[in-house]
């Protein structure tokens, strides 16, 4: 099977400036990143926040370019494309906040008119394309006609999957898309995107710092630490025999319900502290460097 997204030596570095705006450095934010997704495939890119892996989701998007490396959709590297309404067709996103992601001030049909517009589907038949899609999320026609202040954060997520999906495409990149979510709902939006990749042969990249919604949705497993991809392979595999010490340390924080899960979880202590920044490892690693040269 062919593979619909390859990413390779993907690079992304910031400047970082002092109080002067003197630069001082490079964030190292995405650092030489390679994978690949096949066709109809999920593949969950795990990691804490700050780890790189909406960066990385930016740069697919061409909302941010890439310092080096490449990104090939189907076989064609699209560095430069993505803004092309060619490219709109083939890879949508869904955002993290579904309230932040959606104008207050439309309609929820005339939200997911601004994509058919915008790639040409003739106003005559947005209705029943806007209808079509409500359905495809579970929602009645009906809620066409209502504003987001009027539905519940895992309606606005539905919605927020139907105007991706109006363009019909063929890469849907997930970024966090439960996290504004209760427990419950998340579940039901998971369930959801598992039907609509059936049905429609949709290929996912699937963006998150929660584990345990990657068990039984991804097929492929990358663990994202400060930029870089330390382990990767086989969902199974990963959670039954994880390699890597950050690895094991994500799954031994998956909260559990019950004995039989806790008995999979990875017995290693919990370390105390939150991941370091990137201005963080700049001066450590400046410090370690005058050590040496004295």
């Amino acid at each position: 099977m062919s593979a619909m997204l390859e990413i390779a030596g993907l690079t992304k570095l910031f400047p970082v400036r002092n109080g002067f705006g003197r630069k001082t450095g490079d964030v190292r934010a995405v650092d030489d990143v390679s994978f690949s997704i096949e066709k109809g495939k999920v593949y969950g890119l795990a990691g804490e926040s700050g780890s790189g892996k909406s960066t990385i989701a930016r740069m697919i998007m061409g909302l941010a370019r890439p310092t080096g490396g490449d990104i090939r959709l189907d076989g064609h590297s699209i560095i430069g494309e993505t803004g092309t309404r060619a490219y709109g067709r083939k890879v949508q996103m869904v955002f993290q906040n579904p309230g932040s992601s959606l104008n207050p001030r439309r309609t929820v049909g005339q939200s997911i008119a601004v994509p058919l517009a915008a790639h040409g589907t003739p106003a005559r038949e947005h209705r029943q394309r806007i209808a079509e899609l409500l359905e495809m999320v579970q929602l009645p026609a009906d809620f066409a006609l209502r504003y987001p202040h009027e539905l519940s954060g895992g309606q606005k997520q539905r919605v927020a999957i139907a105007r991706a999906l109006a363009v019909a495409p063929q890469l849907l990149i997930l970024d966090e898309p439960t996290s504004a979510l209760d427990v419950s709902v998340q579940a039901r939006v998971m369930d959801l995107l598992v039907d609509l990749g059936r049905q429609l042969g949709l290929t996912y990249l699937f963006i998150s710092h929660d584990l345990s919604l990657m068990r039984n949705f991804a097929d492929t497993v990358g663990v994202l630490y400060l930029g870089k991809i330390v382990e990767t392979g086989a969902t199974a595999s990963v959670f039954e025999a994880p390699q890597h010490d950050y690895t094991r340390l994500l799954l031994a924080s998956v909260p559990v319900i019950s004995a039989e899960e806790e008995a999979m979880r990875p017995k290693i202590p919990l370390i105390d502290g939150e991941i370091p920044t990137a201005e963080q490892l700049i001066a450590l690693r400046a410090a370690v460097s005058q050590r040496i040269e004295k």
